[in-house]
């Protein structure tokens, strides 16, 4: 059965990383963008990891410029931009594609495993999958979810 640890994705300071690393926590991967009227999830996003880092969670962000180019900069440029305005200290991956037929490996599992109001297609940034500790996906977020509606998903998890 594939889960989270069969994957890798390169960190946004250009190391591949191996998401076997996160076997064991609650995850949220979301897919990201710096000029999206959802942009300021990204402080809901590090209230998550700030809260829930030290019971076995965290946040993976997945910059992506697929819709309405509102993530035009390098993979330099979105990481001191999440750090400057919002503090993110969760960890930030390289940009990736979400739909299409550049759609990273991570994404392709995603969406085959949990649908979502437009078939298996990210509609927006911000779109969000939350993971329990076994690297299975547990649900799928709008982008219109804010992340504070989600902490009775994350406790449930991390509880499991």
């Amino acid at each position: 059965m594939t889960t989270l640890k069969d994957f890798s994705a390169t960190s946004i300071t250009g190391e591949d990383v191996t998401l076997a690393d996160y076997a064991g926590k609650v995850v949220l991967v979301v897919n990201t963008a710096s000029q999206c009227g959802f942009t300021p999830q990204y402080k809901g996003l590090q209230e998550l990891q700030d809260t829930y880092a030290d019971k076995g969670f965290t946040v993976l962000g997945f910059p992506c410029d697929q819709f309405g180019h509102q993530e035009p900069g390098s993979d330099a440029d979105i990481g001191a931009f999440c750090e400057k305005n919002f503090g993110v200290t969760f960890p930030l991956f390289s940009k990736i594609e979400v739909n299409g037929s550049g759609t990273h490996p991570l994404y392709q599992w995603l969406k085959g495993e949990k649908g979502g109001l437009v078939g298996s297609k990210i509609k927006w940034n911000f779109t969000k999958y939350l993971l329990g500790r076994d690297g299975e996906v547990i649900d799928r977020y709008a982008p219109t979810t804010k992340p504070d509606k989600i902490t009775a998903d994350i406790d449930a998890a991390l509880a499991s």
